[in-house]
């Protein structure tokens, strides 16, 4: 590479790493180290400069000073006696510096040069995107759709591209390329081939961050999100609860005239939400988890292994189950009980009162105690129900 290549390579190289956004310092001196540990294998230590505007490289040999006596390897070394010669002052350890011709060496750095930049620049735009998206696991990130292919959607986040499954979208929803789109990141790795980001729009998760962003109360701690359950495109429940006084958790999750649920819901289509009031109390969670269902009564069959009977009035049967079974799935996942729905005119209910009245929470497994657990399904079902029919229920279930 002659000077007119190397000042042509240089005015390349400050192109892309302007474009980029990569300090292009980092670049020029991985090329000085990389050059010099690739002279040192045949000519020993070296010290190399490159000129970050012309390109001109610049290698000296680097022989260190000692005894005369002790003097072995040229490429490495020079005799106290020789180096006085040159610099009367000098003593043991210092070291003396001598301009290599880069004649046979000109390949070799060439060659050297275009490798190291190609590596570093891909090391240093892994770092700038490890900067800009390495703490954005379980966050949202807003991207524009770039491309598609058979299974995926690739979404442009700026320094790189998220991958978007196209089993992780929303059913039903219809995305344009160029378009912007909002995505939660639930996985992401750095490895040493780069940053790899996988989004989706059906994790429990992105529901989750949308009421975090919606809901102010949610967002400061005022009001706790408990629980989520969630069949993506279809219908989610959410289990709330506050320890402030004098606040009304599932007002404040659905806002005036329902304004607050509703930029959600504007984020996620056709999705219903029902929201409900966690209690430590298992059996009232549960009721409030089978809302909008009501006159039930729930009766705990094994603390331990969480399991639950709840009982059903003819006309609010339907309601507890759900269709296709989704209303008591999404509460189970809720309240992390199975439980089971029957008809008041299908059991004997003074017998079951007196069968699980005395069941009460093991050593340790105490009421009060039940672990907070975000769960996620993203098995979609049709849904009739609307979310403004269900707040006044849920709420005063």
């Amino acid at each position: 590479m002659n000077k007119k290549q190397m000042r042509e390579f240089m005015k390349a190289l400050n192109a892309i790493v302007e474009e980029k956004g990569i300090d292009r310092q980092i670049i020029i001196e991985a090329m000085e180290q990389a050059m010099a540990a690739a002279y040192k294998k045949k000519g020993g230590p070296a010290r190399c400069t490159v000129n970050p505007e012309t390109g001109e490289i610049k290698l000296y040999s680097v022989r260190t000073v000692v005894e005369d006596e002790n003097f072995h390897d040229e490429r490495s070394q020079i005799s106290l006696s020789e180096a006085q010669k040159r610099v009367p002052e000098i003593e043991i350890g210092e070291t003396i510096e001598d301009p290599v011709e880069m004649t046979d060496f000109g390949r070799v750095a060439a060659g050297t040069a275009k490798q190291v930049v190609v590596q570093r620049m891909k090391e240093a735009e892994k770092d700038l995107i490890v900067k800009e998206l390495g703490d954005k696991q379980d966050e949202l990130v807003v991207g524009t759709l770039a491309r598609e292919d058979a299974k995926t959607y690739y979404v442009d986040l700026g320094k790189t591209f998220g991958l978007l499954p196209k089993d992780e979208i929303i059913p039903g929803e219809k995305l344009e390329m160029g378009s912007q789109i909002k995505a939660y990141v639930s996985k992401l790795e750095i490895g040493t081939k780069g940053v790899f980001i996988l989004l989706s729009r059906t994790h429990y998760g992105f529901l989750k961050r949308l009421l975090e962003i919606e809901i102010p109360e949610i967002n400061d701690g005022t009001v706790i999100l408990y629980s989520v359950a969630r069949e993506a495109g279809s219908r989610s429940k959410i289990a709330v609860y506050t320890e402030e006084e004098n606040i009304e958790p599932i007002g404040c999750v659905i806002g005036n005239g329902g304004n607050r649920i509703n930029r959600v819901l504007k984020q996620i289509g056709n999705e219903k939400i029902d929201v409900v009031l966690y209690d430590k109390n298992p059996v009232q969670f549960i009721k409030n988890a089978l809302s909008p269902a009501k006159d039930i009564e729930v009766f705990i069959k094994d603390y331990k292994k969480k399991e639950a009977i709840a009982i059903a009035s003819s006309d609010n049967l339907s309601l507890a189950i759900g269709k296709k079974g989704q209303n008591v799935k999404l509460a189970s996942r809720l309240t992390h009980y199975k439980i089971e729905v029957k008809g008041l005119d299908e059991v004997n209910i003074e017998e079951y009162r007196e069968k699980y009245s005395n069941i009460k929470p093991e050593d340790g497994i105490e009421e009060e105690n039940v672990e907070k657990e975000e769960i996620v399904t993203n098995e979609p079902e049709e849904n009739t129900m609307k979310v403004e029919d269900d707040h006044e229920e849920s709420a005063n279930a």
